[in-house]
């Protein structure tokens, strides 16, 4: 024992001199407190337009009759109405031929990235798209598949050598999947990048595109991303968009990505699989896990979840509406998928044309709902996105199973969201004074809150309030 204590008298000495024997050296306040303050994880500049942004999605084939840049040219004053702002088109580049899925194929088998699908027009059709989308006041984003390319893009005769192989020697698609029509791209030859990255620029620089939004984006490697997003930023500034959940591609690369533990978790609760509840591990880890500039995209659907999964009533039941109404009003990024506004009611081809049926939409009270919940979304600051909303908190009620609720105030406004997803009409009482104030109902007249007061809700209903502080 003796011999072990004077060994660890002698480490101490050696390690803190003076320290050690209870005298504390001069400079070590200063440097400890300089070691301690937090840093900051994003490195990167989010556009102020995307401050409130909605987005939306453009299958070009399938948006129109005509499935072309000019027709889908002609339904901007629409969309305009509707309050979305940012446009997300789907790939626009030329489509492989070889080991094509369908007759026309999937857009994201690219023969080549500088160039346009015929199917679609010309570059000057494209460019015409952009300029009206510009002087309407929306942004362009384009959907950029940089980990695959088409079995008979240029890319693979001239650079064999730039193409993942299997272990005989062959070219592959991406393993597991079953993309047979796409070979994977091998991201550490310096050449797949210059080529890639290059026609980003392009885009960016002489179309006047404002971004991307970028295909499984984290099968690419994230300095890719972080190394194009200082390139572009340097031409204009542009959003980015990512299809991965991971947090670290929010440091220099991306604006938003993909939130899809909250899309599989809002299903399971609009249909009645899981109570309300489900939501507290979501919105925990979004809290405390993600920096508070992401943005996550909270989607009810795109062109996945429409091709392969469902329709919307078959993915959500009974709950769609209450669903739709928290993806806006929550803490995240919505998008409204073409299509949704007119309730199409079908599951669109995805190798085919196949039009979505814009009749429908006449008298369509869903696509009322979201025009209604964007206007309200837009009106109320403290709904907006990332950094520049305020935090979700939750108010305690006696029905938490059945019941989601919480509060958004930021110093000038309060939202108060109340999502009843269960099959039943229920009351609900305060358990705090978080709710409390006077509000005015989205789609409704002024109340008043006070602790203890019992609010009802119908059957997968919700109710949302907006409080406004005067100046």
């Amino acid at each position: 024992m003796k011999r072990a204590a004077m060994g660890m008298a002698a480490v101490a000495l050696i390690a803190g001199g003076a320290w050690a024997m209870g005298e504390k050296p001069a400079d070590v306040t200063e440097a400890s407190d300089e070691a301690w303050q937090p840093k900051p994880f994003v490195q990167l500049q989010n556009p102020e337009w995307s401050r409130d942004a909605v987005l939306y999605q453009i299958n070009t084939r399938q948006f129109t009759p005509e499935g072309t840049f000019k027709a889908a040219q002609e339904q901007l004053p629409r969309l305009k109405e509707l309050g979305v702002d940012v446009l997300w088109l789907m790939p626009i580049h030329p489509i492989g031929e070889e080991n094509r899925k369908g007759t026309l194929g999937s857009p994201y088998s690219v023969k080549d990235y500088y160039d346009v699908n015929p199917e679609f027009g010309s570059k000057e059709d494209f460019r015409a798209f952009v300029d009206a989308a510009h002087e309407q006041g929306f942004h362009v984003i384009l959907d950029l598949v940089a980990n695959h390319t088409a079995w008979d893009n240029k890319l693979r005769s001239d650079h064999p050598d730039w193409y993942e192989k299997t272990w005989d020697g062959d070219f592959r698609p991406t393993p597991w999947w079953d993309w047979s029509d796409i070979v994977d791209l091998d991201w550490s030859k310096p050449g797949v990048r210059k080529h890639v990255g290059e026609a980003m620029e392009m885009w960016v620089r002489d179309y006047g595109v404002d971004g991307y939004r970028a295909d499984v984006a984290g099968y690419v490697p994230v300095d890719f991303w972080e190394t194009m997003r200082q390139r572009l930023s340097a031409i204009r500034p542009v959003f980015m968009l990512g299809e991965v959940q991971q947090t670290s591609y929010h440091r220099g690369a991306f604006d938003a990505t993909y939130a899809w533990d909250w899309h599989n978790t809002s299903k399971k609760v609009a249909k009645g699989e899981a109570g309300a509840t489900a939501f507290y591990g979501y919105y925990a880890e979004n809290e405390s896990l993600w920096p508070r500039e992401a943005m996550r995209l909270t989607y009810i659907e795109n062109h996945d979840s429409n091709a392969w999964e469902g329709t919307l009533r078959e993915n959500y039941g009974a709950g769609l509406e209450a669903a739709t109404a928290l993806a806006f009003t929550g803490e995240g990024l919505p998008l409204v998928h073409n299509g949704m506004e007119a309730c199409n009611a079908k599951r669109l081809e995805f190798f085919e044309k196949d039009a979505i049926g814009w009749s429908q939409g006449e008298g369509c009270e869903y696509g009322a709902l979201v025009g209604d919940l964007i206007a309200f979304r837009k009106a109320n600051p403290a709904l907006a996105n990332g950094k520049w909303g305020a935090r979700m908190v939750k108010v305690e009620t006696d029905r938490p199973e059945q019941v989601f609720a919480w509060v958004r105030q930021d110093e000038g406004n309060k939202v108060l969201g109340l999502f009843n997803f269960s099959s039943g009409a229920v009351e609900v009482t305060f358990a705090d004074g978080l709710p409390a104030g006077d509000y005015t109902e989205f789609r409704g007249k002024g109340v008043n809150f006070k602790a203890g007061d019992t609010v009802s809700l119908p059957a997968h209903g919700f109710r949302l309030f907006a409080a406004t502080k005067s100046k």
